[in-house]
Formats: structure tokens, sequence, C-alpha cells
């Protein structure tokens, strides 16, 4: 593939990586675009497809794995696939953007490391587990059954911080914002990379 970078942001659920995705998706001068993933869990509110996810069957998210039609997938829970298309992927460059993803940290990392020169994998960690428990329960979307799966999994995919190339730790958000976007700016447009920034984030 040829175009545009790709930065990825990874966490576990209620880390604020979606609010920071977002939040970057509004500055015109970083020219990104969102790479929209593919699942097969319920539209949650007001998602739409094509949107917030392309939302399939799991029959019909399997034949894609079978035609190979992603980039990376993932069955995070039984029966709840996430993946990214190529197709998707492939567009969005094509048209010279920089490739935005809200991605698990399992996919984040596949695509790392098939696009290591492209690619400029972002961390979000959150204050604590407790603190992830508070926020999910805030959003009122899921059974206490399925918040305390995802605590679960947090707890394993925190240890994978450090595989990533840099660390952003979301204990102030607009702290956080202005990291996201420094880091993000330097990465699309080396131009205006800091000539004394020589340590990566939460790595120092």
């Amino acid at each position: 593939m040829k175009g545009g970078k790709l930065i990825i942001f990874a966490a576990p659920s209620g880390s604020g990586k979606t609010t920071i995705v977002h939040y970057l998706l509004d500055q015109p001068e970083l020219n990104l675009a969102f790479s929209v993933s593919a699942t097969s869990r319920a539209r949650r509110g007001k998602e739409k497809n094509g949107e917030n996810y392309y939302f399939m069957t799991v029959s019909e998210f399997k034949k894609h794995i079978k035609n190979e039609d992603f980039l990376e997938w993932e069955e995070v829970y039984r029966d709840n696939f996430y993946g990214t298309l190529k197709s998707e992927v492939d567009r969005l460059r094509a048209e010279g953007k920089n490739v935005i993803f809200d991605i698990d940290v399992v996919g984040g990392l596949r695509i790392k490391k098939k696009f290591p020169e492209d690619t400029l994998a972002v961390f979000v960690k959150p204050p604590s587990v407790d603190e992830l428990k508070i926020r999910l329960k805030k959003r009122s979307t899921e059974s206490d059954d399925k918040i305390n799966m995802r605590i679960a999994k947090a707890s394993v995919e925190l240890a994978t911080a450090p595989q990533f190339d840099t660390i952003i730790k979301n204990y102030d958000l607009d702290t956080a914002l202005k990291e996201a976007y420094q880091l993000v700016k330097e990465f699309v447009d080396p131009q205006h990379q800091k000539p004394t920034n020589t340590k990566k984030n939460g790595k120092s």
C-alpha cells in the first residue's frame, strides 16, 4: 500500500482513546481519515453502519476472514469479532490521507508489525483499572457481566503497553489531547519535530 501514514490508538475499553481520536480528526492540518472497523457485535445507541463500524453478522464476518479481506482481525469475545478491512485502508491511503485507527490492542500491534515504517502506534493508559470500571459503568451501554469481562481483559492489555511506540497517560484529558496532537503532528509532518524530543513518551 502507498499513500498516507498510519496512526494507531489502542487501549483497554474506557481509557479515552475514542475521545482522543475524535479530537484529532477535527484538526484539518493533520489530514486524517478514520478507518472504520468491521464488527459482528450489536449496535449500541445511535451508532450508524459505515460511520461507527461496518456491522456484520458472524457468518458474514467469517466469510471475509475466509476471503482474506482483513488487514487484521480478532475474536475479542466469543462470536464478537473486530477487524480492519484492507479495502478501507487502501481507499483512504490512495486519497493521500493519513489513516487513524481506534482499535483493539492486538489488532494495533499486528498493523504495526506489517507496516513498521509507516505506522505510529500509541497506547492510551488509564489512571487505574478501578477508574476504567467507573468509566464503563457510566456509559450504561453494557451489562455488569460484560463490563467485568472488559476489566479482566484490560489487565492483559495493559501489559502490552511497552510494545507500542509511545504511551499517553490519560490522567487528565486536556493534557492527553495536547500530547496526542503533538505526537501525530510530528509523525505526519517531520519538519515540525522538536530537535530536543529524544525520549519516547511515557518511557523516560
